[in-house]
C-alpha cells in the first residue's frame, strides 16, 4: 500500500472542499487504499490548525478528524533533518515522509526542496491514475 504524509493545508482543504482533490485523497486513506503516515508533531500541528477560529470547524469535526488520523494512520518517530526550510513548520512533514519513504502531499510545494516524492494533490492523483 502506498504511504503518504499529508500537509495540514491538504487536510484542511479536504474538510472545506468536499469535492476537491484533497478530499478524494483523504477518502482513499479512510478506505485503506493509502497508508497515512504521521508523527506526534504532525498530530499536534493538525490539532492546532483545526482549532483556528477563522476556520469555523465544530469541535465534533475537529475530534472526528483527529480520531480518523489516529485510526487510519501509522505513527512514526522520524529523525530530524538539517536542511534549510522557508517555513520551519514544514520540516515535520518532510522528515516523516523521508523516514518512511512516503509521498508528501502539499498545496505549498514551493516551501519544500525539489523532490519527486513531494507532490500537490492534483499531481499525486494523476500519478496514481497513470500507475494503475
Amino acid at each position: 500500500m502506498k504511504q503518504v504524509v499529508v500537509d495540514t493545508n491538504v487536510l484542511i482543504s479536504a474538510i472545506l472542499t468536499p469535492q476537491g482533490n484533497a478530499n478524494y485523497i483523504m477518502q482513499l486513506i479512510s478506505h485503506n487504499e493509502l497508508q497515512l503516515i504521521y508523527s506526534e508533531d504532525i498530530l499536534a500541528e493538525y490539532k492546532r490548525v483545526l482549532s483556528y477560529e477563522k476556520l469555523g470547524l465544530s469541535l465534533e469535526t475537529q475530534s472526528k478528524t483527529i480520531e480518523g488520523v489516529n485510526k487510519r494512520g501509522k505513527l512514526i518517530k522520524p529523525e530530524i533533518s538539517t536542511i534549510n526550510f522557508i517555513h520551519e513548520d514544514d520540516r515535520i512533514f518532510y522528515d516523516a515522509a523521508k523516514e518512511s519513504s512516503a509521498t508528501l502531499i502539499t498545496g505549498n510545494i514551493k516551501h519544500y526542496p525539489t523532490d519527486s516524492a513531494i507532490m500537490t494533490p492534483a499531481n499525486f492523483l494523476l500519478m496514481l491514475k497513470t500507475n494503475i
